[in-house]
């Protein structure tokens, strides 16, 4: 074997193919990196998300379970497990009663609206603070 060549048959080759794809790949990664001038929403930049406000967090978790027994569903074990506070979960024991009703008077649609709206002033009453009440539990 003589000098500079390969030990091995298809060694340049693959070398070659190595190197291809390191150029690809870094080609591809300068290209899809942040340029710094895109428009917002462009859909090139990360979103940074915030958490839920505890009014949104209230309104999809106790929306969720209500429409979830409003359909006959089963309730889920306690409160906890369903993913509730007391707080909550009473907001669900009263927007559930008023749902029912509804949708024996006035049927499925109505008892759906009527859910979405009560949730939601329910959540936004009893959040307007913005965090727990007095006592542990609450």
């Amino acid at each position: 074997m003589g000098r500079g060549e390969a030990p091995w048959p298809g060694v340049a080759a693959r070398r070659l193919l190595l190197g291809a794809l390191l150029a690809v790949t870094a080609v591809t990664t300068a290209a899809c990196g942040d340029s710094g001038d895109q428009e917002a929403g462009s859909g090139t930049r990360s979103a940074r998300t915030q958490p839920p406000s505890p009014v949104q967090a209230c309104v999809g978790a106790v929306g969720y379970w209500a429409r979830h027994w409003l359909a006959g569903g089963e309730p889920y074990g306690d409160y906890q497990s369903m993913g509730l506070s007391n707080r909550q979960y009473g907001i669900l024991r009263e927007v559930v009663a008023a749902a029912r009703v509804t949708q024996r008077d006035q049927g499925d649609r109505a008892a759906r609206e009527l859910i979405d709206r009560q949730v939601r002033e329910a959540c936004e009453e009893r959040y307007a603070g913005g965090g727990p009440s007095k006592g542990p539990w609450r």
